[in-house]
């Protein structure tokens, strides 16, 4: 009898067991529900960041992506444009590096004119890129071109110009640091003129035939430098290229496939592929500023369903068709990269060390004054 009553309570004992255990996992999953409901972003405003002037290629493109965010993300909140401008882009990016939450309502949309300062240790740099997540990013490709007047009708003849060439750009570590590697990577030595405002009056320059040599992103070269080149005022060369499934830069750009890459170039001027620590350094250079052009910052500490969330509304984006049709007219037609596909590949050109890096540090510093 006594035998049967421990049986009785014992099962009973299992059977509460059982009970509470069953109940603490409803518990558990209803937290988990509840936890992913909190990352909708329905009564939120999200504050894109962009440390640069209205006006710029930037702050074009985020108010250009600012309503399909609206439209893509769950919830659809309100997406705000800030612009905060200063220290070429540094004191944009201390503000996002002070303020940002992991709550994915503040991120950095940037360019190389950030990154490139932060890989190099430059003064003033007041943010860890390493240690963001990465929401999305847009590519941008260059298309360099001269002048008829060099006599240059293809790369090859680069090497035997009919007069010096004479490049024009704003900064040597800034977006025009993958040109100045690939003058490198071809064994060129243009003169080169640095100090303008901005690539406008760099295209401005070259039309009035104060420089021969030059490059311009897609969006701008497709709406005022095939024209010219249509008009033979211009000739284009090669592009900065895209990146194979290794995230070397030995495809065609992804918009001008008519052009050869500057890998193609090498290889037309050479009679064989690009190599050793010059093209590694463009291929890093050319990383933070053509295949991951625009990129969008997150806070480190970024729950992962927040960026599962942007990763969902990048793959809605690319396929709406007023965003495909839009995006040709504005970025030139790029797809927009997910978070977690570009984020690997932009880790590895943050870091800095190495050959490449050393080489990038001197070449600046010796050949163009850059200090540190």
């Amino acid at each position: 009898m006594n035998t049967h009553v421990s049986d009785i309570a014992r099962g009973r004992l299992i059977l509460g067991a059982a009970g509470a255990l069953a109940a603490s996992l409803a518990m558990i999953l209803a937290a988990g529900g509840a936890m992913a409901q909190q990352f909708s972003f329905a009564g939120k405003q999200i504050d894109i960041v962009v440390p640069f002037a209205p006006g710029g290629a930037t702050a074009v493109t985020a108010r250009f992506l600012a309503p399909y965010l609206e439209k893509h993300l769950h919830g659809k909140p309100r997406v705000n444009v800030v612009t905060r401008p200063g220290g070429s882009s540094l004191l944009g990016a201390a503000w996002v590096e002070q303020n940002a939450k992991p709550d994915g309502l503040i991120f950095l949309f940037t360019t190389s004119s950030t990154a490139n300062p932060f890989v190099l240790g430059q003064k003033g740099v007041e943010y860890d890129l390493l240690k963001k997540r990465i929401g999305f990013s847009q590519s941008f490709g260059p298309v360099a071109y001269v002048s008829p007047a060099t006599g240059v009708k293809m790369a090859k003849d680069l090497l035997k110009p009919a007069q010096p060439l004479a490049y024009g750009g704003i900064g040597a570590a800034a977006s025009d640091l993958p040109i100045i590697l690939s003058f490198e990577v071809l064994k060129l030595n243009p003169k080169v003129a640095l100090g303008f405002t901005g690539r406008g009056p760099i295209r401005i320059a070259f039309e009035r035939g104060d420089t021969n040599f030059d490059f311009q992103f897609t969006p701008v070269y497709l709406t005022q430098v095939v024209p010219a080149v249509q008009a033979g005022k211009a000739i284009p060369l090669y592009t900065g290229g895209s990146v194979d499934e290794k995230g070397h830069f030995t495809k065609r750009d992804l918009v001008v496939k008519d052009l050869p890459s500057l890998h193609e170039a090498y290889q037309a001027m050479y009679g064989k592929a690009p190599a050793g620590v010059e093209w590694d350094a463009y291929e890093k250079a050319a990383t933070l500023t053509y295949q991951y052009g625009l990129t969008a910052y997150l806070h480190g500490d970024t729950p992962q369903p927040i960026l599962d969330a942007y990763n969902k509304a990048v793959d809605a984006m690319n396929v709406d068709p007023a965003f495909v049709a839009e995006a040709k007219k504005v970025t030139g037609g790029y797809p927009l990269i997910r978070g977690d596909a570009a984020e690997p590949h932009l880790r590895a050109a943050l870091k800095a060390g190495g050959a490449a890096f050393d080489y990038t540090k001197n070449l600046l510093a010796t050949k163009y004054k850059v200090r540190f």
